[in-house]
């Protein structure tokens, strides 16, 4: 019999411990935002593939798309034989795109491929080095990319050195005690200690730090880095990876400041489950690289371009958009609601755009000071009462909900309701363990 403790043994023997996984449940099926594990036990999914999921597991009209394209072809790599999705599925992100700047877009396979790809993008447009990135992002695990990276553990810890050029400033994360008049004057100081503005290529920011606690970025701050950026010659690149796609209330997270950046990075819940990544750009700022500068063996997979444009249908037919903002209000009034209630753990700050939502655990009611153990003991408590759900945030105190935007208000509310119940489980656990 398979079962989830044989799994877990086969799976400490025969994979490399660096490789964690969040739980000790495997899974079996999932549907749209429900999934069952190998014993048959049934989970709430909060977690979403982490931000992978935004049209949910298995949409009919991605499944629909990819079978079609599997009875044709699986690969042919585009840079031998190029094919229709690949071209069809980049004149419809150029159009989406915020901002009225011609765009082209390139496709890889993995969001940190995306990242490598707009820096070299980048440095070829501009012909200078240097970028600079933010403490807390997320932005991969490859060695560009962990350079790029703001949070050494576990994501850099053993891996260096890393590569040259890159500078990190803070943040802005006011009830942490950082501002955005902080992070402004630290870039300042930036050019005036440690590199001259003209060495620099590209700023990159998530509009809203996924890895790094879902801490949002303020219009008014990335209007800021856009301007500083006119003004050196430098490019913006917004990483929308965990962003994007409807899961902010925009398609992109970036539209809600109105600025246009240079180039985007997507990944994630572009293809639905299916791995697809890619870079959307200003025409003349992606043009820069030689021809074959770009490219990848898998990059622009046939079957993962099809189920990308079934995405796209899904957002646009069942107005995910405005799905998204609902969710969001629906899931803030309801973590509004626990904070209140003295029987749950104390919930400190609660934040997010659309419905890319999260909320933080303290150690005191009314308090902003972290209590990163019980954060730990809710994700364990919630997948016992089948909820999936993921922590984050540099305190590791910050809880995330990303459910599919495609689950409808009763399988939200039964997954709050197994948060709410398991909140009250570890705050009764804390008073016996007094």
């Amino acid at each position: 019999m398979t079962d989830n403790q044989s799994l877990n043994a086969r799976r400490l023997a025969a994979t490399p411990r660096g490789v964690a996984t969040a739980t000790a449940i495997f899974a079996d099926r999932a549907d749209n935002a429900e999934l069952w594990d190998v014993e048959g036990r049934r989970y709430v999914d909060f977690a979403g593939g982490i931000a992978v999921l935004n049209t949910g597991h298995r949409n009919p009209e991605v499944m629909r798309r990819v079978e079609i394209q599997m009875a044709r072809f699986t690969h042919t790599a585009y840079q031998v034989i190029p094919y229709e999705p690949y071209v069809e599925l980049a004149e419809r992100l150029n159009e989406l795109a915020p901002g009225p700047t011609p765009k082209k877009t390139l496709f890889v396979t993995t969001g940190a491929e995306a990242v490598e790809n707009a820096v070299k993008i980048a440095r070829a447009h501009t012909g200078r080095p240097g970028v600079i990135a933010f403490a807390g992002g997320f932005h991969g695990r490859t060695h560009m990319t962990m350079g790029l990276t703001g949070k050494v553990l576990p994501y850099k810890k053993g891996f260096g050195p890393f590569p040259g050029e890159i500078y990190h400033l803070p943040f802005p994360m006011p009830h942490h005690g950082v501002t955005e008049a902080d992070a402004i004057a630290a870039l300042n100081r930036l050019f005036k200690a440690d590199v001259e503005p003209e060495r620099i290529a590209a700023i990159i920011i998530e509009p809203v730090q996924g890895e790094g606690g879902f801490y949002i970025a303020s219009s008014e701050f990335l209007k800021v880095l856009r301007d500083l950026c006119d003004a050196h010659g430098i490019l913006l690149i917004a990483d929308e990876v965990q962003t994007g796609f409807a899961r902010t209330g925009n398609m992109f997270a970036i539209e809600h400041s109105g600025i246009e950046p240079d180039m985007i990075t997507v990944a994630k819940s572009l293809a639905g489950g299916f791995p697809l990544a890619g870079v959307i750009g200003k025409a003349a700022i992606m043009d820069a690289p030689e021809p074959g500068g770009l490219g990848g063996t898998y990059g622009g997979n046939p079957v993962s371009c099809a189920a990308a444009l079934g995405v796209l249908d899904v957002i646009e037919r069942e107005d995910l958009i405005v799905r998204s903002r609902q969710l969001g209000e629906r899931l803030k009034a309801r973590l509004t609601r626990m904070r209140a209630n003295t029987n749950l753990h104390p919930i400190g700050d609660i934040r997010g755009l659309g419905a890319m939502v999260a909320f933080e655990l303290v150690k005191t009611p009314g308090t902003h000071v972290p209590d990163a153990e019980a954060t730990k003991a809710l994700c364990t408590k919630a997948l016992e009462n089948g909820l999936i759900l993921l922590s984050c945030g540099v305190f590791a105190n910050t809880l995330r909900i990303l459910a599919p935007l495609t689950a409808s208000d009763a399988l939200i509310d039964e997954g709050m309701d197994i948060l709410e119940r398991s909140l009250a489980d570890i705050a009764q656990a804390a008073m016996a363990a007094e």
